[in-house]
Protein backbone atom coordinates (compact mmCIF):
# COMPACT_ATOMS: atom_id res chain seq x y z
CA UNK A 1 0.00 0.00 0.00
CA UNK A 2 1.38 3.97 -0.57
CA UNK A 3 -0.18 6.73 0.20
CA UNK A 4 -0.21 9.39 -2.00
CA UNK A 5 -0.63 13.11 -0.83
CA UNK A 6 -1.73 15.51 -3.43
CA UNK A 7 -2.24 19.52 -3.30
CA UNK A 8 -5.34 21.07 -5.34
CA UNK A 9 -6.20 24.47 -4.59
CA UNK A 10 -3.71 25.07 -1.32
CA UNK A 11 -5.09 21.84 0.16
CA UNK A 12 -3.90 18.70 0.62
CA UNK A 13 -5.20 15.45 0.51
CA UNK A 14 -3.87 11.64 0.94
CA UNK A 15 -4.69 9.00 -1.48
CA UNK A 16 -4.17 5.19 -1.29
CA UNK A 17 -2.99 3.19 -4.03
CA UNK A 18 -3.39 -0.57 -3.56
CA UNK A 19 -4.96 -3.08 -5.77
CA UNK A 20 -6.12 -5.44 -3.00
CA UNK A 21 -8.15 -4.59 0.44
CA UNK A 22 -6.24 -2.58 3.12
CA UNK A 23 -9.30 -2.87 5.74
CA UNK A 24 -11.04 -6.07 6.28
CA UNK A 25 -10.70 -5.60 10.21
CA UNK A 26 -11.74 -2.84 12.48
CA UNK A 27 -8.28 -3.02 13.54
CA UNK A 28 -6.31 -2.47 10.85
CA UNK A 29 -8.97 0.35 9.89
CA UNK A 30 -7.73 1.69 13.71
CA UNK A 31 -4.07 1.54 12.55
CA UNK A 32 -4.42 2.96 9.39
CA UNK A 33 -6.00 5.88 10.89
CA UNK A 34 -3.66 6.18 13.04
CA UNK A 35 -0.78 5.97 10.65
CA UNK A 36 -3.14 9.04 8.81
CA UNK A 37 -3.43 11.31 11.73
CA UNK A 38 0.42 10.84 12.37
CA UNK A 39 1.02 12.03 9.50
CA UNK A 40 -1.25 14.91 9.48
CA UNK A 41 -3.83 14.04 7.03
CA UNK A 42 -7.06 15.07 7.13
CA UNK A 43 -8.52 13.98 4.60
CA UNK A 44 -8.46 11.07 2.00
CA UNK A 45 -9.40 8.95 -0.79
CA UNK A 46 -10.12 5.26 -0.79
CA UNK A 47 -11.14 3.32 -3.44
CA UNK A 48 -14.30 0.38 -3.00
CA UNK A 49 -11.54 -2.54 -3.23
CA UNK A 50 -9.85 -1.10 -0.43
CA UNK A 51 -12.16 -2.54 1.59
CA UNK A 52 -13.08 -6.01 2.47
CA UNK A 53 -16.63 -6.92 1.45
CA UNK A 54 -17.64 -7.53 4.73
CA UNK A 55 -17.43 -3.38 4.82
CA UNK A 56 -20.45 -3.23 2.99
CA UNK A 57 -22.53 -5.48 4.85
CA UNK A 58 -23.76 -3.10 7.26
CA UNK A 59 -25.11 -5.98 9.45
CA UNK A 60 -21.55 -6.87 10.09
CA UNK A 61 -20.53 -3.67 12.04
CA UNK A 62 -17.30 -2.77 10.22
CA UNK A 63 -18.02 0.07 8.32
CA UNK A 64 -19.63 1.84 11.73
CA UNK A 65 -16.71 0.66 13.51
CA UNK A 66 -14.32 2.27 10.81
CA UNK A 67 -15.84 5.37 9.97
CA UNK A 68 -16.42 6.08 13.47
CA UNK A 69 -12.68 6.52 13.93
CA UNK A 70 -12.19 8.40 10.92
CA UNK A 71 -14.69 10.48 12.45
CA UNK A 72 -13.22 10.58 15.82
CA UNK A 73 -10.23 11.83 14.10
CA UNK A 74 -11.55 14.41 12.40
CA UNK A 75 -10.45 13.21 8.91
CA UNK A 76 -12.53 13.57 6.09
CA UNK A 77 -13.05 10.24 4.23
CA UNK A 78 -13.95 9.72 0.57
CA UNK A 79 -14.44 6.25 -0.92
CA UNK A 80 -14.96 5.96 -4.50
CA UNK A 81 -16.70 2.95 -6.23
CA UNK A 82 -20.08 1.00 -7.89
CA UNK A 83 -22.34 1.20 -4.77
CA UNK A 84 -24.88 0.02 -6.77
CA UNK A 85 -23.71 -3.38 -6.97
CA UNK A 86 -24.56 -4.24 -3.70
CA UNK A 87 -28.09 -4.71 -3.07
CA UNK A 88 -30.21 -4.22 -0.17
CA UNK A 89 -31.66 -0.32 0.58
CA UNK A 90 -29.94 0.40 4.30
CA UNK A 91 -26.66 0.46 2.50
CA UNK A 92 -28.12 2.58 -0.04
CA UNK A 93 -30.07 4.87 2.61
CA UNK A 94 -26.64 5.38 4.56
CA UNK A 95 -24.74 6.03 1.56
CA UNK A 96 -27.23 8.79 0.59
CA UNK A 97 -27.23 10.37 4.55
CA UNK A 98 -23.62 9.98 4.63
CA UNK A 99 -23.45 12.35 1.82
CA UNK A 100 -25.58 15.06 3.32
CA UNK A 101 -22.80 15.10 6.13
CA UNK A 102 -19.21 16.55 6.37
CA UNK A 103 -17.22 13.71 7.30
CA UNK A 104 -17.90 10.76 4.53
CA UNK A 105 -18.71 10.44 1.15
CA UNK A 106 -18.83 7.92 -1.50
CA UNK A 107 -18.41 9.19 -5.33
CA UNK A 108 -18.96 7.31 -8.25
CA UNK A 109 -15.90 9.28 -9.63
CA UNK A 110 -12.45 10.25 -7.80
CA UNK A 111 -12.72 13.65 -9.40
CA UNK A 112 -16.17 13.80 -7.49
CA UNK A 113 -14.11 12.75 -4.47
CA UNK A 114 -11.54 15.34 -4.70
CA UNK A 115 -14.36 18.44 -5.58
CA UNK A 116 -16.04 17.09 -2.07
CA UNK A 117 -12.50 16.91 -0.28
CA UNK A 118 -11.28 20.56 -1.38
CA UNK A 119 -14.33 22.11 -1.88
CA UNK A 120 -13.69 24.02 -4.86
CA UNK A 121 -13.63 23.56 -8.49
CA UNK A 122 -10.43 21.97 -10.03
CA UNK A 123 -8.54 23.28 -12.63
CA UNK A 124 -6.02 20.39 -13.25
CA UNK A 125 -6.38 18.01 -10.46
CA UNK A 126 -3.26 16.72 -8.46
CA UNK A 127 -0.46 18.77 -9.90
CA UNK A 128 1.72 18.45 -6.79
CA UNK A 129 2.31 15.39 -5.25
CA UNK A 130 4.13 12.83 -3.57
CA UNK A 131 4.23 9.25 -2.43
CA UNK A 132 5.30 7.48 0.57
CA UNK A 133 5.12 3.71 1.07
CA UNK A 134 3.77 1.64 4.13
Amino acid sequence: MTIQTHDVNGLSFAEILSETAVIETSEQGLDLVGNLYYDGHERVIFQQRHFAPAFFDLKTGLAGEVLQKFTNYRIRLAIVGDFAAYPGQSLQDFIRESNKGRQVYFAEHREQAVRWLVGKPLPGCCGGSKRISI
